[in-house]
């Protein structure tokens, strides 16, 4: 689904911030937005600072990540702990795939436990990307992640091997200026492990939902399956925001 001729950092960079821009215009005074993590939700966190401060616009938000909250609160944004909220009007993420159903690949960030509670909870999900991220099928370039308990990890690479994958235990990045210690596993904010799991070209993403969602000591995995109500798609060739709205999938036959 994405154009053959790799784009440069810099027409990644516009196509991203076009996309965020698009976001912040479906952002209403007096809403409860959520607010995702990483490079793209970054970007949609310093425009929607900017625009409720230009507007005087009165919003409560929350954060999926540490990194978000500071980000959200340097720019003058009300922030208040997730767990305060049982639903929001509206929440903006990025993703690392999106397929022609809209359908998913999260936690590249390590945040997607946080940020599926946070999209299950919007009344309205909408997604920020640019056409790098999409993909004719989840699993065509990136891994699903798996928050995993740190008693169960063996376990579950064992199971999620026994299931065709090919797993890696996601090591730490090391801070900067330091060198990368051996051995040492990235932790998640909520103190767990992650897992990334290549099954390929994943044909069946629900019956892969159902199986990960049954292995033990799995906190939260990276698919974000009928989630997305929206995304927005900022092209390279032009300065143009493609909207890709989700439509109704057509009912399954009773057995």
């Amino acid at each position: 689904m994405s154009d053959a001729a790799a784009p440069d950092l810099a027409q990644r960079d516009a196509a991203r911030d076009r996309a965020a821009d698009a976001a912040v215009e479906l952002v209403k005074d007096g809403m409860t937005v959520g607010l995702g993590t990483g490079d793209t939700a970054g970007r949609f966190i310093d425009r929607l600072a900017r625009h409720a401060s230009e507007r005087k616009w009165k919003l409560t938000c929350a954060a999926t990540s540490e990194a978000s909250v500071a980000r959200a609160r340097a720019g003058g944004l009300n922030v208040r702990p997730l767990g305060e909220f049982a639903r929001f009007d509206l929440a903006v993420d990025g993703a690392d795939e999106v397929d022609p159903n809209l359908d998913l690949v999260k936690g590249g960030g390590g945040a997607h436990t946080k940020e599926k509670i946070v999209a299950a909870a919007a009344a309205r999900f909408v997604v920020v990307v640019d056409q790098t991220k999409l993909v004719d099928a989840l699993g065509d370039r990136c891994p699903v992640p798996l928050e995993v308990v740190p008693d169960a990890v063996e376990f579950v690479m064992a199971r999620l091997v026994a299931q065709g994958a090919k797993v890696v235990l996601r090591s730490a990045e090391p801070a900067k200026g330091k060198k990368k210690e051996a051995g040492a596993a990235y932790v998640t904010e909520l103190g767990n492990r992650i897992l990334d799991a290549r099954f390929g070209r994943i044909e069946d993403a629900e019956a892969l939902a159902r199986q990960l969602d049954a292995v033990p000591g799995v906190v939260e995995h990276g698919l974000f399956l009928g989630m997305a109500s929206l995304v927005l798609v900022g092209e390279f060739t032009s300065e143009r925001v493609k909207k890709l709205a989700r439509l109704a999938r057509p009912a399954r036959p009773a057995r």
